[in-house]
């Protein structure tokens, strides 16, 4: 018999369902009833599901969990639970103590699982956990069986050698030393950073065996530090030598007979508007007035995909590669310099092949009408961010019609935006003034301003039109063809819940009723914090209740963007996704078939897999930067906010931006207790809080470059 929910009163968050509540609570049912099957429309009932954007997402989440295995489609449109028995699958997180939890779809909980009974799994590897009989109230607990699938196959850390043989350390969450012979360090030197991997790990072993592959350098040199990072994430530090023959062999010169298939836009004004240091221009904006009042506005994008063939040697590098990493003091980028800054980037006085969006607007800002397609591009200008906003701000300067006129049309694009639901976070860029050996020598801060925001509402509208083009097919009665969307998910409700009690403390509160008024309230707050004390704490725990946005084939639109349809189109230098969506809209366009989901649907994953592995390099070079910044300020202090709360300590942001911890254990006039909810240290005898958002001071402890790590000490203000 299946149990259905207790109505909940209408307007709350627990109302409201994103993906991992929803799969939860799909799977309780199919645990609830494991010899049953169900479709989607059963489900979406007996959950009391009845909008049809929720529908939707029940559909997607089933197939979802049907390609994680725990369930099975047993028949069309028919599903059931996948017996496993005793049995999980999960990711192994490991934890600063030694033991590691397994996180799975397929427990309500996180399962604990001691040093000893880890098997040799590390941080990140999907294994099969036997689960131990479970006490009442207590924590799941079980033993990793299997490990299904490697995390890493390489290591990047330091060599500490001896006379007969030497230990490798490796940086990061690893939990353990790789024991290196002398006849395998392949030319290491004591205390040297270097690349390893595992050659055998006997049962009974407390070390495994390993071999260095690569020698990266001195520890604390700059190159040698950046290249760590890149292989610490298993992301590429150099091209192989056949890619980079395969792109020199690119013409520079664009035959006639393309021109001659493309829409020529040569004779229209436009230009590009990037950051002062930037080589790679994959976008370019053109305007013109028509005849009959209205104006015309080209989006042009690198046409990426007329170089690079799929299947080519190019392009296997590009999709392995699937995004340019940007680091603190270079770029890795994702296509050999000829294409990315060469025969692609949209340079001022050429001609260039792109794939546009063309936009005939009114005053208004709405589109009269759109068009799709290649084209052949001249650039008349390169301007700077800087350059355009002196423009916008002063009324004079080249092309001063056109900048002005399209940033007119922006703003309005924005005001609509932000009126249907997309959510401001703006959040400062921190920046590194670095000198020609790589050593920080100040830090500053970027912030959006006009001439940001004049291109990104452009590149926003053209991803837009383009999901649509595709995802709402003028002929209702046609499925949608399969393609490429950028897909952000609505935030979790029990965070949101959190959140919305961490900032009555500062006298704010949210509306968490639907998914528009849980934005519109986030906008009303992110204005409210602005200059407040306490802004970049609620902005950054704002963003950690927000889910990641992730590439897919499976459309349930973009929730911070507050868009039904979105993808990526303008930036095939730089991410592959943008490549696929061009491939697929020229496919379209020609009336070609629908392509292969699940093939595509892969594609995304490890697309959204890579994103994240190049962003959590950028979070690490910039961690690294800013400890070496500081280490010549050890026994200074700085006054500073808390920025985040655990069990092990209390994070303390600087105004700098440079973040350090004051460990639990330096707290010596209390025992401490981690509140959760709150974000706060408490006091178990004094009552004393440490309370995310407080203004503290510090004194630097210790700065560890190898941890990319600073140590903090409370002190009290000087009176």
């Amino acid at each position: 018999m299946v149990k259905k929910k207790k109505k909940q009163k209408k307007g709350k968050v627990a109302d409201t369902f994103n993906k991992p509540r929803l799969k939860n609570a799909i799977l309780t049912v199919f645990y609830d009833n494991p010899e049953k099957t169900f479709n989607y429309k059963q489900i979406s009932s007996l959950l009391e599901i009845k909008d049809p954007e929720n529908r939707k997402l029940v559909y997607v989440t089933l197939e979802e969990l049907v390609e994680s295995g725990n369930l099975e489609s047993s028949q069309r449109g028919k599903f059931q639970l996948k017996s496993r028995g005793g049995f999980i699958s999960g990711r192994v997180e490991m934890q600063p103590q030694g033991f590691a939890y397994v996180i799975s779809e397929e427990a309500d909980q996180p399962v604990l699982v001691s040093l000893r009974n880890l098997n040799h799994a590390m941080e990140g590897d999907k294994v099969k956990v036997a689960l131990y009989a479970r006490r009442k109230k207590h924590q799941p607990e079980g033993e990793v069986v299997e490990i299904e699938e490697r995390a890493k196959s390489t290591f990047v850390g330091t060599v500490s050698r001896s006379r007969n043989f030497a230990f490798f350390i490796p940086t990061g969450k690893v939990g353990f030393d790789l024991f290196i012979p002398n006849d395998k360090l392949n030319g290491a030197e004591d205390g040297q950073k270097a690349i390893a991997r595992i050659t055998e790990w006997p049962a009974r072993a407390k070390n495994p065996f390993g071999e260095i592959i690569e020698v990266l350098g001195n520890a604390g040199e700059n190159e040698t530090e950046m290249h760590a990072i890149l292989a610490e994430f298993d992301l590429p530090i150099r091209f192989p030598e056949n890619v980079l023959k395969a792109a020199e062999k690119i013409p520079d010169e664009i035959p006639e007979e393309e021109i001659a298939n493309r829409r020529d836009m040569r004779n229209v004004t436009t230009f590009t508007i990037d950051p002062h240091d930037a080589k790679d221009f994959d976008d370019a904006l053109s305007y013109r007035k028509l005849d009959d009042g209205n104006v015309e506005v080209g989006v042009h994008i690198a046409d990426v995909s007329y170089y690079m063939k799929p299947g080519s040697i190019l392009d296997d590098e590009a999709y392995e590669r699937a995004t340019s990493v940007y680091l603190v003091d270079r770029v890795v980028p994702m296509l050999p310099e000829k294409l990315s800054n060469g025969v692609c980037s949209l340079r001022p006085n050429e001609d260039k092949l792109c794939f546009s969006a063309i936009f005939k607007m009114n005053d208004n800002a709405e589109i009269v009408h759109e068009w799709f397609g290649r084209t052949v591009i001249h650039s008349d200008r390169r301007f700077t961010y800087e350059e355009a906003q002196e423009i916008i701000e002063t009324g004079e300067g080249d092309l001063k019609d056109e900048i002005l006129a399209l940033n007119e049309l922006a703003v309005k694009l924005r005001k609509r935006r932000f009126h249907l639901g997309s959510i401001a976070f703006e959040r400062i860029e921190v920046k590194f003034e670095i000198d020609e050996t790589g050593k920080p020598l100040s830090v500053y801060f970027k912030e959006a301003k006009a001439s940001n925001q004049l291109i990104e509402e452009f590149m926003l509208l053209a991803n837009k039109r383009v999901a649509e083009f595709i995802g709402k097919p003028a002929d209702r009665k046609s499925a949608p063809k399969t393609f490429v969307y950028r897909i952000h998910d609505r935030p979790d409700p029990e965070k949101l819940e959190n959140f919305n009690h961490f900032i009555h403390k500062f006298g704010y509160t949210m509306q968490l009723g639907t998914p528009n008024a849980i934005a519109k309230s986030m906008n009303t707050l992110m204005e409210n914090v602005r200059g407040k004390d306490e802004q970049n704490v609620i902005e950054t725990l704002a963003v950690r209740t927000m889910a990641k946005a992730e590439y897919s084939t499976r459309n349930i639109g973009h929730y911070g963007l507050a868009f039904d349809y979105y993808t990526h189109f303008t930036s095939p230098i730089r991410r592959y996704p943008d490549v696929m969506v061009h491939r697929l809209l020229e496919r379209y366009l020609e009336g070609g078939r629908s392509v292969n989901a699940q093939k595509y649907e892969e594609m995304c994953k490890h697309s959204s897999e890579m994103e994240a592995r190049a962003a959590n390099a950028e979070r690490s070079s910039i961690k690294y930067k800013q400890v070496e910044f500081m280490q010549d300020k050890i026994g200074q202090q700085f006054q500073g906010v808390i920025s985040g709360v655990t069990d092990w300590g209390i994070y303390v942001e600087l105004e700098n931006k440079c973040e350090g911890m004051v460990s639990v254990n330096s707290l010596d006039d209390d025992f401490y207790i981690f509140d959760e909810k709150n974000y706060c240290l408490v006091g178990r005898h004094k009552h004393r809080k440490y309370q995310l958002g407080e203004v503290v001071n510090v004194e630097i402890v210790r700065a560890n470059l190898e941890k990319k790590q600073l140590d903090f000490r409370l002190v009290k203000p000087e009176k």
